[in-house]
């Protein structure tokens, strides 16, 4: 608007004392009109491209300096090594840029904010500025509708990362009211560099928390693995020797009771020794399936065989389809599915009540659902879905092996779950009692590992 005008009255001025009349703004030849429309549009032009440079440069000088602005904080966090370092440098930082006293809050891995701000009070000075209430504070920002929150004295802009909230960049509010919009360009691109420092950290936080605990969990599989092996031997002798002793004492005797818990515990000490060694090569995928067809008759009945030598008295009952049933499995690892579904549920059945184990050929769903039901006292609600995770001894009478163990069901669960299956437990409705479900596929590949 400027150009327009000082060309048109540049025009006027031409023809006010350089044109005859002089000293009038007429003219006595008509082609002087053409002239005077020529030169302003041709001023016009000028003006018009010469502005439009000026703004040119002002926009690269403007992305100069956010350029070298984002520069320079990008590279004070590269050297940053913790969450109060990143927040440091960005309240520095963006305080230089805005000629402001900016602030920067960091929230932990709880995305809870820490108890203070990291206030810059000087070129060369920090303070922490505790927080009256964080609570409050985490609300406003978790309930935002815009890109900032607004107090009676500052700008809040959230710092978001991948996932969560990462902190806070407060800015005093007679600074954040006059941003302009390169101004507030410039600080969201701030923000977001120090987002993607915060997550850099978090991120390598959660993986050396991540290879401290495989390295424990290594140390603790070895130290097992080792132990179980050592115990294996001398566990087979007590088993062999007590039940010897037994079949050579008579019932009456008072040595016998004695012969029959050594035999009993010995066998628990055996059944645990072998479901922490399966633990372990579970948990590092060691434990490899070779898939046969099997008839599955002949598994269980050869579990059956096993646990009548742990509880002779137990009565077992098996409801089977009439036709022989083939299906792909690894038959060691699904008969001690078996041994371990009908061990824990031998714990909360009654001698002289039955286990019924139920075989459904689902044709349409293409599985085979078996069922191990007892007749005892049922599963607390609130402990159906923790029974199958490893060492799980909540205060239940449902805990999967004597003296609160819980390693059996959790291998039923990783053993099934390798085959392709599911395993789940609950309570019957037919009566007391609970039921332990797996399903099998009748089809799948003939080989596979468990991770």
């Amino acid at each position: 608007m400027y150009g327009i005008a000082a060309s048109i009255a540049a025009t006027l001025l031409f023809n006010y004392l350089f044109t005859s009349p002089y000293y009038t703004l007429t003219v006595d030849n008509p082609s002087y009109i053409i002239t005077f429309v020529i030169m302003t549009t041709t001023a016009i032009i000028t003006s018009a491209l010469t502005t439009r440079t000026n703004q040119n440069k002002i926009k690269a000088e403007e992305k100069e300096s956010e350029t070298k602005a984002l520069y320079n904080l990008t590279s004070r966090l590269t050297d940053a090594l913790d969450i109060d370092q990143i927040a440091s440098v960005s309240a520095q930082m963006i305080s230089n840029v805005l000629d402001c006293k900016a602030g920067c809050l960091p929230f932990n891995h709880n995305r809870n904010p820490e108890r203070y701000f990291i206030q810059q009070v000087s070129p060369d000075e920090q303070i922490k500025v505790e927080l009256d209430d964080p609570e409050a504070l985490k609300y406003r920002i978790l309930s935002l509708r815009s890109g900032y929150d607004i107090t009676e004295d500052y700008f809040d802009w959230p710092i978001y990362g991948q996932e969560n909230i990462l902190g806070i960049i407060r800015i005093p509010k007679e600074t954040a009211v006059d941003l302009d919009d390169a101004h507030k360009r410039l600080l969201l691109s701030m923000i977001e560099n120090t987002a993607l420092a915060m997550d850099r950290v978090y991120l390598a936080e959660e993986r050396l928390k991540s290879f401290e605990e495989t390295t424990q969990e290594r140390h603790r599989g070895n130290l097992l693995r080792g132990i179980s092996h050592d115990l294996r031997t001398p566990l087979s002798g007590i088993m062999a020797t007590s039940e010897m002793l037994k079949d050579m004492t008579l019932k009456t005797d008072s040595r016998y009771d004695m012969m029959e818990a050594i035999n009993t515990d010995a066998i628990w000490l055996h059944s645990l020794v072998e479901n922490v060694l399966s633990l372990t090569r579970l948990q590092e995928g060691k434990l490899t399936l070779d898939k046969e067809e099997e008839a599955i008759e002949e598994v269980i009945d050869e579990a059956i065989r096993q646990i009548k030598k742990r509880a002779p008295e137990q009565r077992v009952n098996v409801d089977m389809p009439k036709d022989v049933l083939l299906v792909p499995m690894d038959g060691k690892l699904i008969m001690q599915v078996f041994i371990n579904l009908l061990e824990n549920t031998i714990k909360h059945t009654s001698s002289n009540k039955p286990i019924t184990i139920v075989v459904d050929n689902e044709e349409i769903e293409n599985k085979v659902l078996i069922k191990v039901i007892d007749q005892g006292n049922g599963i607390a609600d609130e402990e159906l879905e923790n029974i199958f995770k490893p060492f799980y001894t909540a205060g239940s009478k449902h805990a999967d092996a004597k003296n609160r163990v819980g390693l059996g069901l959790s291998i039923c669960d990783s053993i099934v779950n390798a085959h392709g299956g599911e395993i789940w437990a609950q309570n019957r409705e037919d009566g007391t009692g609970a039921e332990l479900i797996f399903s099998l596929p009748l089809e799948g590949d003939r080989n596979g590992s468990i991770r």
